[in-house]
C-alpha cells in the first residue's frame, strides 16, 4: 500500500511516519530531505523545487512499489494536485493509498516545534512561522477519506491509531451480502 502523509511543517508527520515505517516495517519517503539535496547539488532555490522534490519522491515511491513493498510519503500534502499523484500512483500498481494527516492543535505549541527543531538534513532551511500560517490559509480542502492525528495525543497512541487504520485500509472488501 502507498501511506501518503499530510500536514503543516512541524506539525509532527515525521515523526508518525517514522515510527509507523518501523513497524510495518516501511520505508519513508521524505520530500525534504530531497529538496535539500537539489539545492546542494546547485538547483537555484528560485527553481520549482518543491515540485521536483514530490516527482522525485514519487518516482522513488513507485520503484518500492514495483517490488510489491508498501510505502510511507512524508510531505506537506497540501493541495489536491498533490493528493491525486499519490491516488494515481497507487491505482498504477493497484495498491490502496492511505493519507493520514497530522495537525497540532495549539498554535503555541507548533510555533515552539517549528522554532527549535532541528531536523540534520544538511542544506535544508527550516520554513518562518509566517510561511507555516501563509501555508495553513492555503490549505485545500480534503475530498479523501483520511485519519486525523493531533501531535498533542501522546505518540504512542496516534501510532497505535494510525497502526489500526493503515491495517483496516489493508483488508480486502467484504462482498456485500
Amino acid at each position: 500500500m502507498l501511506i501518503a502523509m499530510a500536514g503543516l511543517p512541524a506539525a509532527g508527520k515525521s515523526s508518525v511516519a517514522e515510527a509507523l515505517g518501523r513497524v510495518l516495517p516501511a520505508p519513508v519517503v521524505s520530500v525534504d530531505p530531497v529538496e535539500a539535496a537539489m539545492w546542494r547539488a546547485g538547483v537555484e532555490h528560485g527553481q520549482p523545487t518543491g515540485l521536483a522534490a514530490y516527482l522525485v519522491a514519487e518516482a522513488v515511491a513507485d520503484g518500492v512499489l514495483a517490488l510489491g513493498q508498501s510505502v510511507i510519503v512524508d510531505a506537506v500534502n497540501a493541495v489536491e494536485a498533490a493528493r491525486r499523484q499519490w491516488r494515481t500512483l497507487a491505482g498504477r500498481h493497484g495498491v490502496p493509498v492511505v493519507f493520514l494527516e497530522v495537525v497540532c492543535s495549539d498554535p503555541a505549541v507548533h510555533r515552539r516545534r517549528l522554532e527549535g527543531r532541528s531536523r540534520d538534513i544538511p542544506g535544508f532551511e527550516e520554513p518562518t512561522w509566517e510561511a507555516v500560517e501563509e501555508a495553513r490559509a492555503a490549505f485545500e480542502p480534503w475530498t479523501d477519506r483520511r485519519l486525523v492525528l493531533d501531535a498533542l495525543a501522546d505518540p504512542a497512541s496516534n501510532l497505535a491509531e494510525a497502526w489500526a487504520y493503515v491495517a483496516a485500509a489493508a483488508q480486502p472488501p467484504r462482498p456485500a451480502p
